[in-house]
C-alpha cells in the first residue's frame, strides 16, 4: 500500500509523492504536504506557464515567479493562467 499525505490543497488524505520533488528543506515540505496528484496538477500548470509566457528558467524573477504561482496553487489561491489555453474536453 502506498503512503498518504493530508494535501494541503485538496484538504483529504491522498497518495504521497514517492520522494521530495525539490532539493532541501522545501522539497521536503512538499513531500510532507502535498498529494501526487496535486504536484502533477502544479507540474502540468508550470510546464503551460514556462512555455506560454517564454520563462527563462536561468532568470532569477521568472523561477521566483514560478515558486510564488506555485504557493498560490497549493494554497487553493488564483493563478496566472496560460493565456489562450484551453482545457482538454473529458
Amino acid at each position: 500500500m502506498s503512503r498518504t499525505v493530508f494535501c494541503r490543497k485538496y484538504q483529504q488524505e491522498l497518495e504521497a509523492l514517492p520522494f521530495p520533488p525539490l532539493p532541501g528543506k522545501k522539497g521536503q515540505e512538499i513531500q510532507a504536504n502535498v498529494s501526487k496528484q496535486a504536484w502533477e496538477e502544479w507540474q502540468a500548470l508550470q510546464t503551460r506557464l514556462i512555455n506560454e509566457k517564454h520563462l527563462n528558467m536561468l532568470d532569477p524573477e521568472a523561477r521566483a515567479y514560478l515558486n510564488e504561482q506555485m504557493e498560490r496553487f497549493l494554497d487553493n489561491r488564483e493563478t496566472d493562467q496560460a493565456e489562450g489555453y484551453v482545457p482538454p474536453e473529458r
